[in-house]
């Protein structure tokens, strides 16, 4: 009897040593698990925000529509679409594509009918190639951005950087500047084709400087967004030999003076392009504006005292 009790005692004992460690080790496991789990929501989030971002540069690359086909559904895809087209050009070229192509089918004659399509109707598109995929048409080519809009009368179209002709379309999310002082206009010129005209040119070009310098030091305020209209009326002094060549105007009105056609500043005895330039991004900078008292800023003075390398500002 003793014995045994004895050996009852050790188990019990034994049994006792076993349970214990059991708890301490459940107690780590409880502390450790809550810190891991919480660690695993960061990390899950974070995945989850990253997927979002992605996915949002994905759709600045290409857009799709889905158009009834001959055996179900086709997808289009609009591919390299740049940010600043708008949902309306957007679904006018989608509707133009397949408009006339008839009964949509994914193979290789639907894929010339649509590239027809854009080729002859849509002046936005230049070089284009409709593809098939295993799984839909996919539309590349290159965008033509308008850098000018043109008006006169009921007529109002856009121009690009080679003075390509675009058919007017809202574009809000472009700073376009309307050129004033062109020949007038009876008819509009055929879309998509260079409209040649040397004011018209040096115009274009005063405002491809002005992108160019936004880009590099006005991103996130650009100056161009307070540019309405450049005037090249008195182009090479066809007005009055002695007044401004080209002015720009502000949206409140202010002048902004610029004087001869880019490259020519010598033969009028006026600032270079590149004191231009410096000037007026000078004022913009220490000002945050063109707008203001000042009812004009001269551009042309070669007098001025101007602080270069415009690359300072």
């Amino acid at each position: 009897m003793t014995v045994r009790k004895r050996k009852k005692s050790k188990t019990k004992r034994i049994s006792l040593r076993i349970g214990g460690s059991k708890k301490k080790k459940r107690h780590h496991v409880s502390w450790f698990g809550p810190s891991l789990i919480t660690i695993l929501k960061v990390l899950a989030a974070a995945c989850v925000i990253c997927g979002i971002v992605i996915g949002l540069i994905s759709l600045e690359k290409y857009v799709k529509k889905t158009f009834p086909a001959g055996k179900g559904i086709i997808d289009l895809e609009l591919a390299d679409v740049p940010l600043w087209v708008s949902d309306e050009l957007k679904e006018k070229v989608y509707t133009i594509a397949t408009g006339r192509a008839g009964n949509l089918r994914l193979d290789e004659d639907t894929a010339l009918s649509v590239q027809r399509n854009i080729e002859e109707l849509i002046p936005w598109l230049d070089e284009v190639k409709v593809r098939t995929t295993h799984d839909r048409l996919r539309v590349e080519g290159k965008w033509r951005k308008p850098v000018a809009l043109i008006k006169s009368g009921m007529i109002k179209f856009y121009v690009d950087a080679e003075q390509a002709v675009l058919d007017y379309i809202p574009m809000p999310n472009l700073p376009i500047v309307e050129v004033k002082g062109l020949p007038v206009i009876t008819k509009i010129p055929p879309l998509g084709k260079v409209w040649p005209h040397d004011d018209l040119a040096a115009a274009i070009t005063i405002l491809d400087r002005l992108g160019d310098m936004d880009r590099t030091l006005t991103p996130d305020k650009p100056l161009l967004d307070e540019i309405d209209r450049i005037d090249v009326s008195n182009f090479n002094g066809r007005e009055n030999s002695r007044h401004a060549h080209i002015i720009l105007y502000t949206k409140d009105n202010t002048e902004i003076i610029w004087g001869a056609e880019v490259g020519k500043w010598q033969l009028h005895l006026e600032s270079t392009d590149e004191q231009k330039l410096a000037k007026l991004y000078g004022y913009y900078k220490e000002y945050g504006t063109l707008s203001g008292d000042a009812k004009y800023i001269n551009l042309r003075d070669p007098r001025d005292n101007i602080p270069l390398p415009i690359d300072k500002y």
